[in-house]
């Protein structure tokens, strides 16, 4: 009982402290309002409105374009001609492209060519 009554005194001199603690760690690390929840919520919304923001300058880019098309029809034309690959009767378009598996498909149509030419030669 000497080592519990020891126990009791020292801790209850600090009782008082001891509850405080205990109400900040519970308080700022437990729960649905906690500190850490609001400050990963304040986080998420400061993404959330740069997004807006991305979002505005974009609509606000397409509305000028909107009205562009809407008051020329030569902007229709280039559009058409840059993103669908349209063309006029009396002209030709080429489509160059820096594609690597292209790279890779024209070398082995090359060493197609090749080996069938080699078969020819030795017949």
């Amino acid at each position: 009982m000497s080592k519990l009554g020891r126990f009791v005194r020292f801790f209850g001199g600090y009782k008082y402290y001891i509850v405080v603690v205990l109400g900040v760690v519970l308080v700022g690390f437990g729960g649905q309002d906690s500190i850490m929840r609001h400050l990963k919520n304040q986080e998420h919304i400061s993404s959330l409105k740069e997004e807006i923001n991305e979002y505005n300058e974009r609509y606000q880019k397409d509305q000028k374009q909107l009205r562009l098309l809407q008051k020329d029809s030569k902007a229709v034309e280039k559009i058409a001609r840059e993103r669908y690959f349209m063309k006029a009767d009396d002209e030709d378009i080429f489509v160059l492209s820096s594609d690597l598996k292209t790279d890779k498909t024209y070398s082995q149509s090359n060493q197609n060519d090749t080996t069938e030419n080699k078969n020819e030669t030795a017949d």
